[in-house]
């Protein structure tokens, strides 16, 4: 299938608005749920979002098969009204990224998120032909993803955006003011600069003066309004409100968020039993908030204003 967008366009139209990663659906017996999953796309769709990443990090991209990557980017695709980018995951180690990006291509993504390699370290040289090997195999536009043990220096991300021409996209899962930066004063809109810190909305402000325009929002899977609200905010500068809504719900929610490694996708799907919504429990190696965390989650919920 051919996207609707070609790499260029892609990178304007993710950089416009807010981002998030939908969770997978899980059953009981922890097979993919793909008719609830499908409900949540559309769900989720109807808001006005840059794009959205099918089966990334939330969406438990290191807990699924290659097969059953391709079958939620393939539903994802399917699901999602025309006009709402779908990114999928490519990751592991080279040749098994580019097999993901490929397939990618056939489920009818619109671009690639490139997650880090498995396991080993690379250096600065290693992780600029991963990306190019990735770039080279398909004609969709590719974003990286600087985090873990594929944190990717300024002058690598420039060598890149020279030598890749569908490379759209930088995300920083880091947060090292310095090096985006050095990026962002070297290529200016050659990229798009997204924040991937967990619970992105945390570094929301202080990253849109540093040229990053958009971030992935986890809470938009339970909390579709408050998400646009808070980086409606951001946007505008409204400095009083973000530090309102930081206050009321985000840092209370990171506080839970923290308690347990792997929290970071655990609570949000968690967010969805609260609001009504369930998506499953989570796959190993992760583990679901305990009841008293959830109702811990609930109640900071139910505290909110009406939107």
């Amino acid at each position: 299938m051919t996207s609707s967008f070609t790499p260029a366009e892609l990178g304007r139209r993710i950089g416009s608005g807010l981002l998030s990663f939908p969770v997978t659906h899980f059953r009981d017996d922890l097979s993919f749920d793909e008719d609830a999953y499908r409900e949540h796309i559309v769900r989720l769709a109807a808001y006005d979002v840059g794009g959205l990443f099918a089966a990334g990090g939330t969406g438990e991209f290191f807990s699924l098969t290659p097969a059953e990557v391709e079958r939620v980017v393939t539903a994802a695709a399917g699901s999602a009204p025309e006009g709402t980018p779908i990114l999928a995951p490519a990751g592991y180690g080279t040749a098994t990224a580019v097999e993901f990006a490929t397939a990618a291509e056939r489920a009818g993504a619109d671009g690639i998120l490139l997650f880090p390699p498995y396991l080993t370290e690379a250096s600065q040289e290693g992780l600029a032909r991963h990306v190019e090997a990735v770039c080279r195999a398909t004609s969709l536009g590719v974003v990286i993803y600087s985090r873990a043990n594929a944190v990717y220096q300024a002058g690598t991300v420039a060598r890149l955006a020279e030598n890749c021409p569908n490379l759209i996209g930088y995300k920083d899962g880091v947060g090292d003011i310095d090096t985006v930066t050095r990026i962002h004063a070297r290529l200016g809109d050659r990229l798009t600069y997204i924040g991937g810190l967990p619970t992105a909305e945390t570094y929301a402000l202080p990253y849109l003066q540093l040229g990053v325009t958009t971030y992935s929002s986890a809470i938009f899977n339970f909390l579709p309004e408050f998400a646009l609200t808070f980086y409606r905010a951001v946007r505008e500068l409204r400095q009083a409100d973000v530090t309102r809504m930081l206050s009321d719900f985000v840092l209370p929610y990171t506080e839970i968020r923290n308690r347990r490694a792997g929290y970071a996708v655990s609570i949000v799907k968690a967010g969805l039993t609260a609001t009504g919504h369930g998506a499953g429990p989570v796959r190993p190696p992760l583990t679901d908030l305990t009841p008293a965390e959830l109702d811990e989650l609930k109640a900071l919920i139910a505290a909110l204003p009406a939107a």
